[in-house]
């Protein structure tokens, strides 16, 4: 029987969870937001602070959403790609209630109807403000093989030739295109920025949980455009004990504890650390049937247990 939200009734209880956590850019990270003359900008936000109005660097949710649901696609899947085991890919989706990226994600197919994800995505704003450089890159061409040699040989062979002078400097031109690198500007955002982000789905079962806790930790490697990427945990003592990641993961059916959300107005790196342990410690009510709360290492392994089901479930045969 067709329901509503397009997904099919289900036996297995659907909680709510959310994801928080403070990413830390260990090195170079590039968004882009938007392209100046010759020059790649990152993208940025301006926020008003007690100090006064401040620009910070910034991770799109949206950004984040489209790395998650790649590193998904693209997982290997007994030899094949999971997008290829599924045939769902990108834009148009397969929109199939048993896909676990499209139930989860969301579907997409122009001009139809289809359900909606049931995970979104939140924060991204640097906690320190602006800390750009602007380097020179290369632009390498991207056509590859033998098809590249075979036009550069016949547009360069006429640069030879007296007649129509003209005419041949302009496929010239175009054989260099081909075989030069064009340099180009691109704004970096400094390593060691730190951005609070959080993730959050709506009523969504244990083994979907697992599609996005495989998607999340997938994406850590992935976060940024070009190269280089990623980003990790930043790490600091909770109650005085050793390192551990800034994580928290909440299972619950009713919200009992305060959200770990760093205000974009903090610019500094120990007083956001800070609010987010306290934050995270504010929990009025711990019992597993209504909310449960899991912080730093906990959190995480919870994470890889749940992704270890995904791995299972999905991506063997």
């Amino acid at each position: 029987m067709p329901t509503l939200s397009g997904l099919p009734k289900t036996k297995s209880p659907r909680n709510h969870y959310d994801i928080y956590t403070i990413f830390e850019a260990p090195q170079e990270l590039y968004f882009g937001d938007e392209k100046q003359v010759n020059v790649n900008i990152v993208e940025k936000v301006r926020i008003q602070s007690p100090e006064g109005e401040k620009e910070k660097c910034y991770i799109s949710p949206t950004k984040r959403r489209g790395v998650e649901r790649r590193c998904l696609l693209w997982s290997d899947a007994d030899g094949q790609l999971l997008m290829d085991k599924l045939v769902c890919g990108i834009p148009n989706t397969c929109c199939k209630e048993s896909c676990p990226v499209c139930s989860v994600y969301g579907g997409l197919i122009t001009g139809e109807r289809t359900f909606i994800g049931r995970i979104t995505h939140s924060g991204g704003v640097a906690i320190l403000p602006q800390i750009t450089i602007e380097k020179q890159r290369a632009m390498h061409p991207a056509i590859m093989g033998n098809f590249r040699e075979e036009v550069s040989k016949e547009l360069l062979g006429t640069i030879n030739k007296e007649q129509n002078r003209k005419k041949d400097a302009n496929k010239y031109k175009k054989a260099s295109d081909l075989t030069e690198p064009m340099p180009y500007r691109k704004e970096y955002a400094q390593p060691g920025l730190l951005y609070p982000v959080s993730n959050h789905c709506l009523s969504i079962s244990s083994d979907e949980f697992a599609t996005v806790a495989y998607a999340f930790l997938m994406s850590l490697n992935r976060l940024g455009a070009g190269n280089p990427k990623g980003v990790s945990f930043a790490r600091a003592a909770w109650d005085g004990q050793e390192d551990e990641p800034l994580l928290v993961v909440d299972e619950y059916r009713v919200p009992l504890g305060e959200r770990p959300i760093v205000s974009p107005s903090v610019s500094d790196n120990a007083t956001a650390i800070g609010t987010f342990i306290k934050l995270a410690k504010s929990v009025s009510s711990n019992s597993a049937d209504k909310f449960s709360r899991s912080t730093g290492n906990e959190a995480l392994k919870k994470l890889q247990d749940a992704a270890k089901v995904f791995e299972q479930k999905h991506l063997q045969a």
